[in-house]
């Protein structure tokens, strides 16, 4: 599987109390190959699970790779940043709009499906999400 994997999916992994934690474990399953990912998309799970050493063994076990860095990506960032700003998109957001860009046979996999189904890559093109059933 190649994903792209969003705060909220790695909060779910690593933490046993989060409602989607069994939906998390059942897909990391599936994973065969590290999901991309950022360092603010890592920062923040850190801050939500209290735990950065949990956050680099997901590193260290090949759960998740690093495969951004916003210096590369400017200006394309701060343009993403306006044309989303009614939805008040944190950074993690606009690094993974990016990077679906850069990867476009990766799909996005996250527990907010209600931001990513708005946002768009290349302006007009649906995001491909991996997310919990609706229900």
């Amino acid at each position: 599987m190649k994903g792209i994997a969003d705060t909220g999916f790695l909060v779910a992994f690593g933490a046993r109390r989060d409602i989607y934690h069994e939906w998390a474990l059942s897909l990391a399953e599936q994973v065969t190959e590290p999901l991309l990912t950022c360092e603010s998309v890592l920062a923040e799970t850190a801050f939500h699970l209290q735990d950065v050493g949990l956050v680099l063994e997901m590193i260290a076990d090949g759960l998740v790779a690093l495969s951004f860095d916003c210096n590369d990506h400017l200006p394309q960032l701060p343009a993403l940043a306006a044309r989303y700003k009614d939805r008040k998109p944190d950074l993690a957001d606009l690094c993974l709009i990016r990077m679906s860009e850069i990867y476009p046979k990766h799909s996005v996999i996250t527990v907010d499906a209600e931001d990513f189904r708005v946002y768009r890559r290349n302006k007009r093109e649906i995001i491909p999400l991996i997310s919990p059933p609706r229900g």
